[in-house]
């Protein structure tokens, strides 16, 4: 299964769900899209597991992950140099690994949250209403997430102005 038979698969029950979407919108229309999405991710990895026709443990994508594109460039740019050198591009290649290395060493529910505030910048608000928790709920998530990937980046607390 390919991800671009996930999305044509979730804009067909979009498509058929969108009637009941209009009538009673609960969250912004494209959180709901995005829980379809999840919903049919989870179907299709259950599915897949169910199978056992080949372990997706042992398999390694194709494709770079969702936080190895350019919004998680910035989240590192203030690190670097603005004038783009091969030093500095070395540099900026190295801090993108090591932050695409340490969010996956992150908890699935933290990475999730940072990954909707940064990659897919949403609001606290758009967050809180995705995960279906209270704006400081979302809030605290977040900054606790943000502490567990400093954790990760700098480990002993190195780094820290004294």
């Amino acid at each position: 299964m390919d991800a671009s038979d996930i999305v044509q698969d979730v804009l067909i029950e979009a498509n058929q769900r969108l009637t009941e979407y209009l009538k009673k919108p609960d969250m912004p229309f494209h959180l709901w899209l995005r829980h379809l999405a999840q919903d049919r991710i989870i179907d299709t990895h259950r599915r897949h597991r169910q199978a056992q026709r080949r372990s997706i443990d042992k398999e390694r994508p194709i494709q770079p992950p969702a936080w190895a594109d350019q919004s998680s460039v910035q989240l590192v740019a203030q690190l670097i140099d603005t004038e783009q050198t091969p030093a500095s591009a070395a540099i900026q290649q190295e801090l993108q690994r090591r932050l695409g290395d340490a969010l996956t060493r992150l908890p699935d529910d933290d990475r999730e949250v940072i990954l909707m505030r940064h990659h897919e910048q949403l609001s606290n608000q758009e967050v809180a209403a995705a995960l279906g928790l209270t704006e400081a709920a979302a809030s605290m998530r977040y900054l606790r997430a943000l502490r567990k990937l400093r954790a990760v980046l700098v480990p002993d607390g190195e780094g820290k102005p004294e």
